[in-house]
């Protein structure tokens, strides 16, 4: 964010959902603890259940809102459950080394 690294993995669990960009989820230890900032914000998503967010402060910068994670997803996403994800709308995402081009959604 703001050209600083703020999370890196190995381990991503990549989440496709029609008409959205593929969602990248990592575990929280592969996400620097103090740039996140808790945030007030809750969603609900009929598919994965209800969302927390949190804030991000680096790079001479912040945004808020800028990941979500579901602490206790409904059953059948129970496979990201606790791991974070950020909007790819709004971070400068590398995949395998390679710059990924930030897609166009309600989020961008």
């Amino acid at each position: 964010m703001n050209g600083e690294v703020v999370a890196e993995t190995n381990q991503p669990k990549l989440l496709f959902e029609t008409g959205l960009p593929t969602r990248y989820y990592i575990p929280p230890e592969d996400v620097r603890e103090e740039v996140l900032l808790p945030s007030d914000k809750h969603t609900q998503c009929p598919y994965k259940g209800e969302a927390s967010y949190y804030s991000v402060e680096a790079g001479g910068g912040s945004v808020e809102d800028l990941v979500w994670y579901y602490a206790e997803p409904i059953p059948e996403a129970h496979k990201i459950k606790g791991l974070l994800c950020f909007f790819n709308e709004k971070v400068d995402l590398e995949v395998d080394g390679e710059k990924q081009e930030r897609p166009r959604t309600q989020w961008s």
